[in-house]
């Protein structure tokens, strides 16, 4: 602290660990995280799910339908692949389709990623002149997941090679520019070969191998342990969770359980020295 340097004030720190408390960050989000006025309308709802094994959330909002803004054609299109992509990812939606319902897009999905803490975080409100402190366990970045439009792709690629193959049976047409077969070397190898000395020549032959294994035996750890982490997360079933709007009472209740209601003073038992020891590069 500088010499000219003044304390404006000196607040009392409260400190609580009531809530195994999560830090949610949306960096594509450019407005609040709320139903939109259409969907809430025919009253759709925000909805939630976890995988508390590999520690995997999907927040699931409902998509605003208006005509101006919502393409019919394609959320039917996209909701076929999104629902084929479930079912290879073990992770369908049971009950939620009709008997002869055409699948159809509905929401927006997004999905977590953990962010890494160093260190302890914490959480702190300014209330009453006093600080309140409550430790932060998880952070998550939630981002749009649109891995149906890879299973989309697939299907577009292999309606492609389909109709190459089909127009490509009989081969391209004769260049022709380009010399016959007939016309090509053959004929100066023989004169060759007559005029000049016999050679030898040696011929190897090399043993195919399964583009398969081979591919998985160049796999190094790291992607295994990758491939193994992506198959523990599809093997996990999803667990449904209540999500509430902030402007619900259960977050109201939630948001006071940051304040401590504990008057008791603490007392430091420890040292400077102590202090400095625990923190690691010094």
């Amino acid at each position: 602290m500088d010499e000219e340097d003044q304390v404006v004030s000196s607040l009392p720190i409260r400190y609580s660990n009531r809530l195994s408390l999560q830090i949610h960050q949306f960096p594509l989000l450019s407005r609040p995280l709320q139903t939109p006025p259409s969907a809430e309308a025919s009253g759709k709802r925000i909805s939630a799910r976890i995988k508390p094994g590999v520690r995997r959330l999907e927040v699931h909002v409902p998509a605003d339908t208006r005509p101006e803004v919502w393409n019919s054609e394609k959320g039917r299109e996209y909701g076929v692949s999104q629902l084929e992509d479930d079912r290879e990812k073990n992770q369908e939606k049971k009950g939620k389709e009709r008997a002869g319902e055409e699948p159809r897009l509905t929401e927006v999905r997004l999905r977590s990623e953990e962010i890494p803490m160093q260190g302890a975080q914490m959480l702190g409100v300014i209330r009453d002149g006093e600080l309140h402190l409550h430790p932060v366990s998880q952070i998550h970045q939630f981002r749009p997941t649109l891995t149906y439009l890879d299973v989309l792709s697939r299907k577009h690629k292999r309606k492609g090679v389909n109709d190459s193959d089909s127009e490509s049976d009989d081969g391209p047409p004769p260049d022709p520019d380009e010399p016959t077969t007939p016309v090509v070397t053959p004929k100066k190898k023989e004169k060759k070969s007559t005029a000049g000395e016999a050679k030898e020549v040696h011929v190897s032959a090399r043993k195919a191998v399964d583009d398969k294994t081979e591919s998985l035996a160049q796999l190094s750890t790291v992607r295994r342990e990758m491939l193994a982490a992506i198959r523990n997360e599809e093997d996990e079933n999803w667990t449904s969770l209540s999500y509430h709007d902030v402007t619900t009472i259960e977050a109201g209740d939630t948001f006071e359980k940051l304040f401590s209601q504990n008057r008791e003073e603490l007392e430091c038992k420890s040292d400077i020295t102590t202090f400095l020891k625990d923190i690691k590069g010094l």
